[in-house]
Order: structure tokens, then C-alpha cells, then sequence
């Protein structure tokens, strides 16, 4: 965990993108207080399967409904 003044990230902005590209977390502070946070823009792969399983969770479809679903949407 790095943290930075924004004077500082304003001096040295590449300096930061290329830790938060590297996975490292680079908090951003105003008078002393954390205010922001960059992090890297690739896809968090673990996180997204456990909203994916989640919005699914408790939805218990046949083959058949999946079957008429699909054909019912085709249609449209």
C-alpha cells in the first residue's frame, strides 16, 4: 500500500498509474486524509465469478424452461 498526497500524484502521475498497473494500491490523501484510491483496471477474475454465482444462486430451471426461454427470446 502506497500512499501519496495529491500534490504529490500531480508531480508524479506515471510514477502511480504504473504501481496501480503493477497490482499495488496507491491511496490518495488530501490534508492528511484518504480521499481516493487507484487500482489496476484488470478485471478482479475471483470477484466477478462470486457476482456471477451469486445472481444466479437459488435458480433451479429445467432444461425444458431454458429450452422455451430461449426460443421465446429468438422470436422476439
Amino acid at each position: 500500500m502506497t500512499q501519496v498526497s495529491l500534490s504529490g500524484l500531480k508531480v508524479n502521475v506515471g510514477k502511480y498509474v504504473a504501481m496501480a498497473e503493477a497490482d499495488e494500491e496507491v491511496f490518495i490523501t488530501r490534508n492528511g486524509k484518504i480521499v481516493a484510491k487507484i487500482v489496476s483496471a484488470k478485471p478482479d477474475k475471483k470477484t466477478a465469478w462470486e457476482n456471477l454465482t451469486q445472481i444466479f444462486s437459488g435458480i433451479n430451471l429445467t432444461d425444458e424452461e431454458i429450452k422455451k426461454d430461449r426460443e421465446e427470446r429468438i422470436a422476439r
